[in-house]
């Protein structure tokens, strides 16, 4: 017992140092931080000094209307993108898997290669998309009759929410793909022996037996989407676009921090982020966790009494 008790102290004692290294220590600096300010003495013309503020800056920035809108902004990003992504994703997924899918491996690369892209080229390429005296995507649609301004306030969330999907519909198809593969084949045989449709076996066996994939999906997508900031800050340089300086909360601490040097609101900002996170993940583990406690006990057999067992025959 006690080699065994050494031989996991020694096989965790490196993720836990790693750990504190990279994720306690900074969310606690940051929590220090976010407790301070800085204030300038003499009219501004003194030096800097460092004041204790306690709660101060988590009021300023839950009472600054730009920070509170940002939440808004990621609302209706998490609305309109995580649907998109989900369904898109497990459909093609549900494509490849098929029994008339062909050149399955050329797809899956050709459906996983944007992801390889850096996001901030991504958003690059796509901003020339958007500019209409540059793009020939625009220059076609209007050509056809479909005017759209990507950079509008109606088009910027549409905007945004199409690069993130080209950047991230064909990783997540792979994960589904290969929790599809991983289905035993005999139970997709019976249910064609059943006499079950291509519908009812993708959406009544395959999505039910991969469930656990899609709560991880949603559960990742939520906080990858909580922690939106390339796409928009490369949309907000230079672009004329609608997307501000503080249109998200990661753009909001960024520019707290880096133009206007308020490193206390700006980690206040941060940690609440993260406690928004924090609580999601919380809720959506739950939710999947109840949903897959009711669907094991509505399948488990019930137990028979000892009445029944009694008044089985011989």
């Amino acid at each position: 017992m006690k080699a065994r008790t050494r031989a996991a102290t020694l096989l965790l004692t490196p993720f836990f140092v790693l750990f504190t290294a990279v994720m306690v220590v900074p969310i606690g600096y940051a929590v220090w931080l976010s407790l301070f300010t800085e204030k300038q003495s003499g009219l501004g013309f003194g030096g800097t000094e460092t004041v204790f503020t306690g709660l101060d800056n988590y009021t300023a920035a839950l009472g600054d209307r730009a920070f509170v809108e940002g939440f808004g902004v990621l609302l209706g990003y998490c609305l309109l993108y995580i649907p998109l992504l989900l369904a898109g994703a497990l459909g093609l997924a549900l494509l490849l898997d098929s029994a008339l899918a062909r050149a399955r491996r050329f797809f899956q690369l050709a459906l996983f290669l944007p992801h390889a892209v850096p996001g901030i080229i991504a958003a690059l390429i796509w901003v020339y998309l958007y500019t209409p005296q540059l793009s020939p995507v625009v220059q076609a649609m209007d050509a056809g009759g479909i005017g759209f301004d990507f950079f509008s306030p109606e088009g910027t969330l549409p905007s945004v929410v199409n690069i993130a999907l080209w950047e991230w519909l064909g990783y997540n198809m792979v994960i589904f793909y290969a929790a599809l593969q991983a289905i035993d084949r005999s139970v997709l045989e019976a249910a064609t022996v059943d006499g079950a449709s291509a519908w009812r076996i993708a959406f009544s066996i395959k999505v039910p037996l991969i469930r656990s994939s899609l709560a991880m999906v949603g559960l990742f997508t939520i906080i990858g989407s909580l922690q939106l900031f390339t796409e928009p800050l490369i949309l907000n340089k230079g672009t004329g676009s609608a997307v501000t300086s503080t249109w998200t909360p990661n753009m909001y601490a960024y520019t707290a921090a880096f133009d206007r040097n308020d490193y206390g609101l700006a980690a206040a900002a941060s940690v609440l982020l993260a406690l928004t996170a924090a609580l999601l993940s919380f809720a959506v583990t739950r939710l999947t966790g109840r949903r897959k406690a009711g669907t094991a006990s509505a399948a488990a057999p019930a137990p028979r009494t000892s009445r029944a067992r009694k008044e089985q025959p011989a």
